[in-house]
């Protein structure tokens, strides 16, 4: 008998690995926004733009899901 089966999955979110969620940017979105977020802001160090990042999907609910990249951007870039 053929039959598919629910896969349930369980996922923690640990500070710095924002992306270990379904909710979240893949990693090829995730290394793009790193880059033009570190081009805008030369100043700010890679945890710094991460924990910018957490604080927008912390904002929108715990997730980034529904967000546009230039809109996660930009509201990273008001809290940087």
């Amino acid at each position: 008998e053929n039959s598919l089966q629910k896969t349930s999955y369980s996922y923690s979110i640990e500070p710095g690995d924002i992306f270990n969620s379904p909710y979240a940017l893949n990693l090829s979105s995730f290394t793009k926004l790193i880059k033009r977020l570190q081009a805008t802001h030369p100043e700010a160090s890679r945890d710094q733009i991460v924990e910018a990042i957490q604080q927008v999907r912390k904002n929108n609910k715990g997730m980034l899901c529904g967000l546009a990249i230039s809109t996660i951007e930009e509201r990273t870039s008001a809290i940087l």
